[in-house]
């Protein structure tokens, strides 16, 4: 493995679960910038592959809610299918527009996951928090 990946990986596992969704947040938001620039450069190979990012992100998002918490993981998880299915349909269409009225929205959550991140870790992460799984839940 070469030292990027390395670091990389061990900076993953070094964050805690709400700056690993902060970080999800971050990189969707690039590829969709950078899905931006692809069709408005007509490279329709690049804009794909950017989206295609841009969905398993949305798609990571939404594997690391906890469901059995109730209403917010429910909205976020209809939030983020909303997302997906958008992403496929700029995929598609090779639609910036739609890309620029997603971009909003992840931003804003994003800022959300921010400033929940500096909370006291003890109110952050804790038995009934909205996210579970690839241990995001300790």
């Amino acid at each position: 493995m070469n030292p990027y990946a390395t670091y990389k990986k061990q900076s993953l596992t070094t964050m805690t679960p709400i700056e690993v969704v902060v970080k999800l947040y971050d990189e969707s938001e690039k590829q969709l910038h950078r899905a931006i620039h692809f069709i408005e450069s007509k490279d329709y190979s690049g804009s794909h592959d950017a989206l295609d990012r841009a969905a398993e992100l949305i798609n990571a998002l939404r594997s690391v809610l906890n469901m059995d918490v109730g209403e917010m993981s429910q909205n976020l998880d209809s939030l983020y299918e909303f997302f997906y299915r958008q992403i496929i349909q700029a995929d598609m269409k090779k639609d910036v527009k739609i890309i620029e009225e997603l971009l909003p929205q992840i931003s804003e959550l994003k800022d959300a996951f921010v400033q929940i991140s500096k909370l006291p870790r003890e109110g952050v992460v804790t038995r009934g928090s909205i996210l579970s799984g690839a241990g995001l839940n300790s």
